[in-house]
């Protein structure tokens, strides 16, 4: 799948979850918005779309430079960054302290085989993303 593709393939996960307004915006010069649109509530929703080899994992400073876009320059009530990886445990922090939505690998499979999209929006990216059983908060 191209790049070009899996921005597609999010724009129509995003139509399918009832998002509404949903469009492409990705190009050269987009300051990290590839997909915007609205959530079904009308929150804008911003996304990020990587499409890297699974081997490969996307580290806090991608995130810095997008949440200091997404807000900012695209207005988003509700930024996320979509990889075909994973994200460092320093990734997952830094998300979680600013609250963005991550959609790794993993996700991505839930979501394109019918979890719906606001399922994905409530998930603790803090304590998500390893292969381990998440022990519950004491």
């Amino acid at each position: 799948m191209s790049p070009e593709d899996f921005v597609e393939c999010i724009v129509e996960l995003c139509r399918r979850d009832d998002c509404t307004e949903v469009r492409s915006v990705g190009a050269a010069n987009d300051l990290g918005a590839d997909v915007v649109g609205r959530l079904p509530d009308g929150r804008k929703l911003v996304v990020q779309c990587k499409r890297y080899a699974k081997r490969r994992i996307v580290g806090s400073p991608d995130l810095q430079k997008f949440n200091g876009t997404a807000r900012s320059e695209h207005g988003a009530d509700v930024p996320l960054f979509g990889a075909s990886c994973k994200f460092t445990k320093l990734a997952r922090a830094f998300a979680a302290r600013h609250d963005l939505v991550l959609v790794d690998v993993d996700l991505l499979g839930f979501w394109n085989s019918g979890t719906v999209l606001s399922t994905l929006l409530d998930l603790d990216i803090g304590r998500s993303g390893t292969n381990r059983k998440l022990a519950p908060d004491n």
